[in-house]
């Protein structure tokens, strides 16, 4: 059974990867915190295991075995944090170093429970896809709120959850997973401004905010039914 530090390394890169390039142990080392000697001296062991497999000068990859740990891992750690935030009354900018520590922690037996209990959800609080209880990799192709241009108006699908302040200015500011935005402004200088559709004033966003909000065009956003298993 792989390490809680095996399953972080193996998430992190599940998270980081980009189609079938290999991920670079320098974007692995900042994600994580710690030095490229360390991920290169982790990431052998993880390829001594047969979860990894290295290519010098590239990067990391993973091996079905490591995708199907890195998947089980996140599935773990989504439900955590959607049950905090529904069963136990946690806000949801405080949710993810809680599930961070749980994550590595929980039976097969507790999962499946926590899934029914929420009623198989599809989604975590930050709108994030939940792996299904057959391990199949999620859909998380959404463009970032940065990416997209004056004039357009967008839906909400996800929050990245790893920076509490951001979430809670946003939670203040009424944005959330399922918000209607309009972008009415885009400075020279990357200050963003939006008019959420449920509000009456417009907000400036600056660069790492859009940079962490995944949307959708209005258009093919997912039905009410959908966005309601976000929470």
């Amino acid at each position: 059974m792989p390490s809680a530090t095996s399953e972080d390394y193996l998430k992190a890169i599940y998270q980081l990867r980009e189609g079938d390039e290999p991920v670079a142990t320098s974007a692995i080392a900042d994600s994580l915190g710690v030095t490229p000697p360390t991920v290169t001296a982790t990431t052998k062991r993880l390829e001594d295991a047969g979860l990894a497999e290295r290519e010098e000068y590239k990067g990391v990859q993973l091996t079905a075995e490591g995708e199907l740990v890195a998947l089980e891992t996140i599935r773990h750690h989504r439900l955590l944090e959607l049950f905090l935030t529904e069963q136990l009354g946690y806000d949801w900018a405080e949710v993810h170093e809680e599930a961070d520590r749980l994550e590595h922690h929980i039976s097969e037996r507790l999962e499946t429970k926590l899934a029914a209990s929420l009623g198989d959800p599809s989604a975590d609080p930050h709108g994030a896809p939940i792996p299904t209880e057959d391990l199949e990799p999620t859909a998380d192709d959404d463009a970032t709120l940065a990416d997209c241009s004056e004039g357009e108006t967008v839906v909400v699908t996800q929050v990245a959850d790893s920076d509490p302040k951001v979430l809670s200015y946003l939670a203040d500011a009424g944005i959330t997973p399922g918000t209607h935005l309009e972008i009415t402004e885009i400075a020279p200088f990357g200050l963003m401004t939006v008019a959420p559709s449920d509000g009456d004033e417009t907000i400036s966003l600056p660069d790492e905010i859009t940079t962490s909000m995944y949307v959708r065009e209005l258009d093919t956003a997912p039905s009410d039914n959908e966005m309601s298993l976000v929470g």
